[in-house]
């Protein structure tokens, strides 16, 4: 054999063992990484462990609107359950800003983006927890345990979360997350999607590494079971159970409107709510659910349906209570202040492909084999008055969380291997 062929091969073989083991080592470390997902109990601090609230009774099921009083003072502690693909990244650069600005303390998780999320919220997974610790706000993803979160926070703490008409939530959710739910591998139609709501109970495992991302995502999210049969009266209780905990459920699709609601609940300045669509899909990406195709999604997320249907009807309760022509003042003045630091801030006056986008500090997180994320170009030129708050604006998740100084090892070890296979 002449030599440069030999050559050529012992590299090859090189090459595919070096591949082995660092796929095996990738495997290990995204392992340690994602905990297991376990349907029982969640684990709890143990008991007699300092809370930084004396009773861990449920809130207070109504907060009284702060700006009809007049001389109300803006609320500082909040809790906001992010749950997925719901506009939740939006809301969270809003409470990032509203911290920032005003020093307050947050907990946050250690070494990556979430609390370790599939499996249940704990206090000790709290970057530099120590008993006894109190927080002013709490936002990043995690499964909701009432008590856990409860101890971290002080006693009139505001709790609120954000729904999603559950049959587009599952339409976004199949597409960011499905290449990493191993039984949609199973689909060889090109439309994936269709093929699946043809027949789900064919294709979904319910014990399936991450299905929970693909039925009643909000139900799992805010730590129920996702499975439970739609007929069991458990699903009423644990709806009414919601509606105590969260003084406020924000809707997706009235985006506007929950914020106005928001801003009054809490006290806030018309700037406080200002913001840009982060972490939104390019239009190309999103793909409409036919009316067939609707009504299956939504049969399929049907305990995601009944708690949506239920906020729903609570929401336009508020409204009503609200006004509904102030109401509608307040949405526009809202929209033209948002319209005003679009063309301060955004160069092009819109979100871009990431592949336009100039700054790595403005970079989004892409799902796993896509680049479907827009993100926007800061304009060059910006007065010193707006800079740092269209910076603020437009900063994604991940760069935010590093500068306000979370520790993401884990996030960045991924994101650079990820880089390097062009994942």
């Amino acid at each position: 054999m002449p030599l440069p062929q030999k050559k050529r091969w012992e590299s090859m073989a090189k090459g595919l063992v070096l591949g082995a083991l660092f796929t095996s080592f990738l495997l290990l470390l995204y392992s340690y990484a994602v905990p297991p997902l376990h349907a029982g109990l969640p684990s709890t601090t143990p008991d007699g462990t300092a809370s930084c609230s004396p009773a861990l009774g449920e809130p207070e099921t109504v907060i009284p609107a702060n700006s009809s009083s007049g001389g109300c003072q803006p609320r500082r502690d909040i809790v906001f359950m992010k749950t997925h693909k719901t506009a939740s990244s939006t809301l969270l650069n809003i409470l990032f800003r509203f911290g920032q600005k005003h020093r307050l303390k947050f907990a946050f998780p250690n070494g990556r983006n979430d609390f370790d999320y599939p499996a249940f919220f704990a206090r000790s997974l709290v970057q530099d927890y120590r008993p006894g610790a109190c927080f002013n706000i709490i936002c990043n993803h995690m499964r909701f345990h009432y008590e856990e979160v409860r101890g971290l926070v002080p006693p009139n703490t505001t709790f609120i979360t954000v729904l999603r008409d559950p049959a587009r939530l599952f339409e976004s959710s199949f597409h960011y997350f499905g290449s990493v739910v191993p039984f949609t591998w199973k689909l060889s139609s090109r439309d994936k999607l269709t093929e699946f709501l043809q027949d789900p109970d064919r294709y979904y495992d319910p014990n399936g590494y991450n299905a929970h991302y693909l039925r009643n995502l909000l139900f799992f999210d805010l730590g129920y079971d996702s499975g439970l049969d739609p007929n069991s009266p458990q699903v009423q209780e644990h709806i009414l159970e919601v509606e105590r905990r969260f003084h406020l459920v924000l809707l997706q699709e009235y985006f506007d409107e929950s914020l106005v609601l928001l801003k009054d609940l809490l006290c806030w300045e018309l700037e406080d709510v200002l913001y840009f669509k982060l972490n939104a899909r390019r239009a190309s990406a999103v793909p409409r659910l036919s009316g067939e195709l609707y009504q299956r999604a939504t049969a399929w997320n049907v305990l995601d349906a009944r708690l949506y249907r239920h906020f729903n009807a609570s929401f336009w309760r508020k409204v009503e209570a609200f006004g509904r022509e102030r109401m509608a003042h307040e949405v526009a003045a809202l929209r033209r202040a948002n319209e005003r630091m679009r063309r301060i801030c955004i160069d092009g006056g819109h979100a871009v492909d990431a592949t336009a986008i100039q700054d790595s500090a403005m970079q989004p997180w892409q799902p796993l084999g896509a680049k479907s994320i827009l993100g926007y170009n800061l304009k060059k030129s910006i007065g010193q008055r707006h800079a740092q708050l269209c910076r603020r604006m437009l900063t994604p998740e991940i760069q935010y969380l590093m500068d306000l100084g979370v520790n993401l090892w884990i996030t960045k070890l991924w994101k650079l291997i990820r880089d390097f296979l062009q994942w």
